[in-house]
């Protein structure tokens, strides 16, 4: 479980990196901009939030890695509302891909959504009925 935690971890910075170099460094040996982003959140507002996101994967990884800490006390919310969540965001953006086709913010949406989906099972076994 800790490797697929910190393995979803890495794709989903690799993503935010690779969009990082190419918005602010223009490397032209990745995909340019118009493939990365989809343009809902302006790019000012999206870099921080990703990397928020990143900080709040990384301490939940931590957590499960040290078997230690907020995220692995088994928590009716994640066993339940999270995990919930969690499933609908996935659907959602399966719907997402039969509509656009395959790009890759849909492919991170997946990636976060398989975390999410991840820790929430966790729970759900652990957290008595």
């Amino acid at each position: 479980m800790n490797t697929l935690l910190w393995t979803l971890l890495g794709l989903f910075v690799l993503r935010v990196a690779g969009q990082a170099m190419v918005a602010f460094f223009g490397v032209t040996w990745l995909p340019p901009m118009e493939r990365w982003y989809s343009g809902l959140i302006p790019y000012e507002i999206l870099l921080p939030a990703q990397i928020a996101i990143i900080v709040l994967m990384a301490k939940i990884c931590s957590d499960f890695t040290r078997q230690w800490g907020f995220f692995v006390q088994p928590r009716r919310f994640f066993a339940t509302y999270w995990l919930w969540f969690a499933w609908t965001y996935l659907a959602a953006m399966i719907v997402r891909f039969i509509i656009q086709g395959p790009t890759i913010p849909v492919f991170f949406h997946w990636v976060l959504a398989a975390f999410m989906i991840t820790v929430g099972l966790w729970h759900r076994a652990r957290v008595p009925a």
